[in-house]
């Protein structure tokens, strides 16, 4: 089957891919494993998703040595308190993120601007008001290369709309990745002209599933955010979920807890990129479509998005 790419949500930065869990290693490092099951399960080009200047150097790093991989630019609102701890302040700070975004070295690796946006859910990480503070800062950055906006929504009673709705000109697309939103709230992305990229934790609850079926399906990506956001059987989601051997094979491999971790197994509670074929029979099953159908919607929108140049191509060579 041909997959929608694994483009958007992706943290293989984790230290859970090298086989470290809260600061304690507990297996070997796997992640040529990892991106081994996401090539079999049909992804062939990933996003590595960064969240601080640590993270945009070691996904770049990680990129330069994989020709199927790309990575974002940005902030993380639970990393945002790092604009004003940095030497220099914010202004360096972004002065920093420019750097990354200018090196002709990093031209056709960096995709998008991002993870970036607002979270409420998660306050003990940061302060709402530094959230706020410093979010604007990556429009500059989309506006000064023309790269869509990888955005992060959870929980923010409108601020996080009317912050988009203020900036909507100074960025061309933009991706509301991992939504859990209300059908209100997706209505107001969707009016804004943004995609909505849906991943085990958007199809947890019944209401999660009503919002997900309405998403219009050229808006429509696909993720897994891994290592986390896998779909589980306690998911409203799961009843959807039938997959023939083959494709539990693919998309579901044989898991062991890490404390008894094996090559060429999955780890437990850590999610993968290969698993994004779950979410697209769940999608699949939920419109009542084929998957392949679905996977080539899917990919064009990604192609769209992240590579509109391949777009421009492929339609000068027919």
């Amino acid at each position: 089957m041909a997959l929608a790419l694994d483009y958007v949500g992706i943290n293989l930065g984790d230290p859970m891919f090298r086989g470290v869990y809260r600061g304690t290693r507990h297996h070997a490092d796997d992640l040529v494993q990892v991106m081994r099951r996401a090539r079999n399960a049909g992804v062939d080009r990933l996003i590595v998703t960064a969240g601080n200047l640590k993270m945009c150097r070691q996904a770049l790093d990680l990129a330069r040595d994989n020709d199927d991989m790309y990575v974002t630019i940005g902030c993380h609102p639970r990393n945002a308190a790092e604009f004003d701890r940095f030497r220099g302040g914010p202004d360096a700070y972004v002065k920093a993120q420019k750097a990354f975004l200018i090196d002709p070295a990093n031209k056709k690796k960096i995709v998008a601007i991002g993870e970036c946006g607002l979270d409420y859910d998660r306050l003990f990480f940061c302060p709402k008001e530094i959230q706020l503070k410093h979010f604007h800062r990556h429009f500059e950055l989309a506006e000064m290369t023309g790269l869509p906006m990888f955005l992060h929504d959870r929980n923010t009673g409108g601020d996080f709309a009317r912050i988009i709705t203020e900036n909507r000109g100074r960025f061309k697309e933009g991706i509301v990745h991992s939504f859990t939103g209300t059908q209100d709230e997706l209505k107001t992305y969707i009016d804004l002209g943004l995609y909505i990229s849906l991943n085990g934790c958007s199809l947890k609850t019944e209401e999660n599933l009503k919002a997900a079926a309405k998403v219009p399906l050229d808006r429509l990506l696909l993720e897994t955010d891994g290592p986390w956001c896998e779909i589980r059987p306690t998911h409203a989601s799961f009843k959807h979920l039938k997959m023939t051997k083959e494709q539990q094979d693919m998309y579901k491999p044989r898991a062991v807890h890490k404390e008894r971790f094996e090559f060429g197994n999955m780890v437990k509670g850590r999610n993968e990129s290969c698993t994004i074929g779950q979410v697209l029979l769940v999608l699949s099953d939920l419109y009542g479509m084929q998957p392949d159908d679905l996977a080539e919607i899917c990919y064009q929108n990604s192609l769209r998005v992240f590579f509109p140049q391949e777009l421009v191509d492929s339609e000068e060579n027919k």
